[in-house]
């Protein structure tokens, strides 16, 4: 697929009119920048991207496609401490699985020498200086909401010192932490960061870009708005944390003397009911063993999401019906579990499977006979077409589709009970087969060769139907159920706690027998039980494993 065929396939992550939209409008008609447009997703490579991030790559791409502009990808790699290649890469082919391509592919380390250049200038123009206060210093100097902060005793050191110490950083003859370089704008601003914010910290790491070639890195509120400006960038569009950092964005701009600079816009950041959106403790679930990998399908991260089961499309028709706001407010997980089942209820061929198998024989069924019946592939949508499934004498049903002594309206199979079994017969339960511990091991039945379906037979009804599956001509496989990672808890000052229960996982179930066909990725109905995905990591050639996308049940429409 061709980088147009991709950005018209995510033309369905172009955001409904908002207040961005509003304000780059009003930018075209006054012909702020001309009648560009140019925006850029720019994430930091210290982890994999969630859910969150999922939103704002449509907003930032689908803008550019709105209005027939650019946007870049570009990685705000500033920390060589926490970054990886491992994280870069992912983050490309989730960009690029969510059915977008970038214009250009950049890293804030492109711009290093530049970034010297002007952190140079500003010391030159006395608008920042090198500080020697320590960490601890620097936070006491600071003060804090109700009490303004006080000069560092460093900050009105001659230009030519602050020069001269600032090569000398470069150089590598200081220790980490011994000296930062500050921007010099009002340490008794109301706005805690424009009270002297660093702009330059000394780190001995080496970069996964640049190698040993620096010991000296800009911080991100310093490296960011040059970024954008470099680039050319008109809209630089962040989430709402940031907007106490835009005059302290526009300051940089400003004092680094560029003409028509790009307008940061802020809005709100995507919260959800069950989820956590932070990097720093996916990271920690992670690195204690708590989930599987960055990857794993009940994380928030768009690599689990795809494992999982959900398809670009649902996540970007996610994005969409969410839209774009300047409030906060957290959005109910249904939501999204909704677009997934509205994906995948027209494309997903549905299929038995037994999860729970109880064996049922059918006593008066003649012996060794395979008889193939049809089924349709989707109910809902002829075009898929049918397919034929091996009935024999001995099947599987769901152990909880049989009650020995079943309350009241109980329609599944209990003994003397008659059942349609889907796409057969009508089976009667005659006798129950229990184990020397009293477990019911076996159901017997017989059938009603008359009431095979799809014949037309009307002589008699029945209230319950069940799912099959043949016990001599299936397919087994592991089937992984989940629930939420994190349940709510009214315990917890974050709203929600560690599911340690969020995974069962079954390795006796029974599949109808075309299921040989499946490959990795292939997602299907399972009749009753929900929506399920051919793993991408643990299947292997002789052994499918099966990861529940969503259950059946919507509770989105109700809420």
């Amino acid at each position: 697929m061709n980088s147009n065929d991709k950005n018209m396939s995510a033309e369905s992550a172009i955001i409904q009119s908002n207040f961005i939209h509003n304000i780059i409008d009003e930018d075209l008609k006054k012909g702020t920048y001309g009648q560009k447009v140019y925006t850029r997703f720019p994430p930091e490579p210290n982890g994999y991207l969630h859910i969150g991030h999922a939103k704002s790559i449509c907003l930032n791409f689908g803008t550019a496609i709105k209005y027939n502009g650019k946007c870049n990808l570009r990685f705000d790699d500033t920390n060589p401490v926490k970054e990886e290649v491992e994280y870069v890469e992912s983050i490309k082919e989730d960009v690029k699985w969510l059915g977008f391509e970038w214009d250009e592919l950049l890293f804030a380390s492109d711009y290093f020498e530049e970034m010297y250049q002007l952190a140079v200038k500003l010391i030159k123009k006395d608008k920042a200086y090198v500080c020697e206060l320590t960490p601890e210093q620097m936070r006491e100097y600071r003060g804090n909401f109700d009490t303004p902060g006080k000069d560092s005793p460093y900050r009105n050191r001659p230009i030519e010192e602050s020069l001269s110490l600032f090569e000398k950083m470069r150089a590598g003859e200081f220790a980490e932490g011994q000296m930062t370089l500050r921007a010099k704008i009002d340490m008794a601003s109301p706005n805690m960061n424009m009270r002297d914010p660093a702009l330059y910290r000394i780190v001995h790491a080496s970069h996964h870009r640049t190698g040993d070639a620096w010991c000296i890195y800009p911080m991100y509120d310093y490296a960011h708005p040059l970024e954008d400006a470099i680039e050319g960038i008109t809209h630089s569009i962040c989430t709402l944390e940031f907007e106490a950092h835009r005059p302290f964005y526009d300051w940089v701009l400003i004092e680094t003397e560029w003409n028509n600079p790009p307008k940061q816009i802020e809005f709100a950041r995507l919260e959800m009911t069950n989820m956590v959106m932070s990097k720093r403790y996916l990271k920690k679930l992670v690195d204690e063993k708590l989930v599987q990998g960055w990857d794993d399908p009940r994380m928030s991260t768009i690599s689990g999401l795809r494992r999982r089961g959900y398809t670009p499309s649902s996540i970007r028709t996610f994005a969409e019906k969410i839209g774009v706001s300047k409030a906060n407010s957290e959005v109910d997980i249904s939501l999204l579990e909704h677009c997934i089942r509205e994906d995948l209820k027209l494309t997903a061929h549905r299929k038995m499977a037994v999860l729970d198998p109880l064996k049922l024989v059918i006593t008066n069924y003649p012996e060794g006979e395979v008889e193939y019946l049809d089924a349709e592939n989707n109910s809902e949508n002829p075009e898929l077409g049918n397919r034929k499934i091996p009935f024999t004498k001995e099947l599987y049903i769901e152990r909880d589709d049989f009650m020995e002594n079943p309350p009241s309206k109980y329609y599944r199979l209990f003994p003397g009970n008659e059942v349609r079994l889907r796409n057969a017969y009508f089976v009667k339960c005659e006798e129950v087969i229990k184990d020397d511990a009293g477990n019911i091991v076996e159901v017997r039945c017989t059938y009603d060769p008359e009431t095979k379906s799809g014949t037309g037979f009307t002589g008699r009804k029945v209230k319950g139907t069940i799912h099959w599956v043949s016990a001599t001509h299936n397919v087994k496989a592991s089937v992984r159920l989940y629930d939420y990672l994190f349940v709510k808890s009214e315990n917890d000052e974050e709203g929600y706690v560690y599911n340690a229960n969020s995974l069962k996982v079954l390795d006796e179930c029974y599949l109808e027998k075309s299921f040989e066909d499946a490959k990795k990725d292939d997602k299907y109905q399972f009749n009753r039980h929900g929506y399920f995905v051919v793993d991408t990591k643990d299947t292997t050639e002789n052994h499918l494993v099966f990861n529940r996308i969503v259950s059946l049940k919507d509770s989105f429409n109700k809420k």
